[in-house]
């Protein structure tokens, strides 16, 4: 008797991680289930089976990064801004493909495959948290939170999206000013 396929925790891991590879160097039009599947070393069968089809398998990678993410800036948030501006650019650097599906605008002709609102909203919560922190002890204007937060999310994004865009001269010192940007941005927002 045949045992049962089995489509754990590791082979969805997997999938997602390849579908994000996949997406990002061929596009979402471009990218089947056969090739997410073989370069995930599995079957089309698992994806039908962990996720559905190929919108869910792209929301569901699109998710996870949101929720990957999310989870690094939770990590980072007892250190306070600064340390978010970090965890931020760290997470980016390590997950290209993810940062780039995320927030690239490749699955825009797959308005189905739009991130789950609160998965992506969830990421941010620990950046709103920070600046009603800092807020509170005096060290931002008090303006609204979220305006707040939104310019910061925006200034650091922006950045990052040029470092892996490769936007400049390979011998450019990106920490160096990623570090003067943060500075920048406390100025900035300071009271």
């Amino acid at each position: 008797m045949a045992r049962p396929i089995v489509h754990d925790l590791q082979v969805r891991q997997r999938l997602l991680a390849v579908t994000a590879e996949l997406v990002d160097r061929e596009g979402p039009a471009r990218v089947t289930l056969r090739d997410v599947a073989a370069a995930a070393d599995t079957s089309t069968t698992a994806i039908y089976t962990l996720f559905g089809g190929k919108a869910q398998l792209l929301t569901a990678a699109v998710d996870d990064g949101f929720r990957t993410f999310g989870e690094s800036q939770r990590e980072a948030a007892h250190g306070g801004l600064l340390a978010l501006g970090r965890a931020y650019r760290v997470w980016a650097l390590e997950h290209p493909a993810l940062y780039r599906l995320m927030f690239g605008g490749a699955l825009a002709a797959y308005v189905e495959c739009k991130p789950t609102p609160d998965v992506a909203s969830d990421s941010m919560v620990p950046l709103v948290e920070a600046v009603t922190e800092a807020q509170a002890a005096g060290r931002l204007r008090a303006e609204d939170p979220i305006v707040v937060a939104m310019g910061i999310w925006g200034q650091v994004h922006g950045l990052v999206s040029l470092e892996l865009a490769q936007m400049n001269d390979p011998a450019t010192d990106w920490p160096g000013i990623y570090e003067a940007a943060l500075a920048s941005v406390a100025r900035a927002w300071a009271p």
